[in-house]
């Protein structure tokens, strides 16, 4: 594969402040993250297309990448370094076809394990699966045990995340398990220095690197 995707990875939280969003976002950056989705399902199109450019100009001035969450058209209209789908939310060789090979593809597969492996055949750059914790964003959502990440490491060309109720407290234990990308949104953005938060969960990797 030729991104390299480890690491943080932001997802950003709903906000009615867009200037509090795009500083909370900056934040991360400097803290290290490069890794961001724009994941936006309360705000009407025209203010997700005004937040999206910002974010755009925003990572590209920190050397990020930034991924649109289940939104192919905006994607594409940002010029956004890819996207992600979730079950239900688009064909993922008719959106890797659209991408070309150079933009990230990411896929929820929650706790199915077949799902990621059709991702993966579909060209996918990393699978999602979670919640691994119990999730504050999701409360509903099904748990998906971190062996599903050992799993996708030794079977999968795409990278493995984890995403569901992470914190710095309980990332070790996932980033021993195999998770490749950590999605974090909570225990990132409610942190009192976003910046150090970030920083912190950037280190669990220089330390897990072999």
């Amino acid at each position: 594969m030729a991104i390299e995707l480890r690491g943080l990875y932001a997802i950003t939280p709903e906000s009615a402040d867009g200037t509090q969003l795009l500083a909370s976002i900056e934040a991360a950056l400097l803290g290290g993250c490069r890794l961001v989705q724009f994941r936006d399902k309360l705000s009407p199109m025209p203010e997700r297309v005004a937040r999206g450019r910002a974010l755009r100009v925003l990572t590209r001035r920190h050397g990020a990448r930034l991924i649109i969450n289940d939104d192919l058209a905006l994607a594409t209209l940002l010029d956004a370094d890819g996207v992600h789908l979730g079950g239900g939310d688009g064909n993922l060789g008719a959106a890797r076809a659209i991408l070309g090979p150079h933009k990230i593809l990411g896929a929820s597969c929650y706790a199915d394990f077949a799902a990621a492996c059709a991702a993966d055949a579909a060209g996918v750059d990393y699978v999602a699966f979670g919640a691994v914790f119990p999730s504050l964003t999701k409360p509903e959502t099904v748990r998906a045990p971190l062996a599903l990440l050992g799993r996708a490491q030794q079977t999968l060309k795409a990278r493995g995340c984890a995403i569901g109720g992470i914190t710095l407290t309980n990332a070790p234990a996932v980033v021993d398990a195999g998770a490749d990308l950590l999605a974090v949104i909570t225990d990132l953005f409610a942190a009192p220095d976003i910046a150090a938060r970030a920083t912190a969960y950037q280190h669990l990797f220089e330390e897990s690197a072999p």
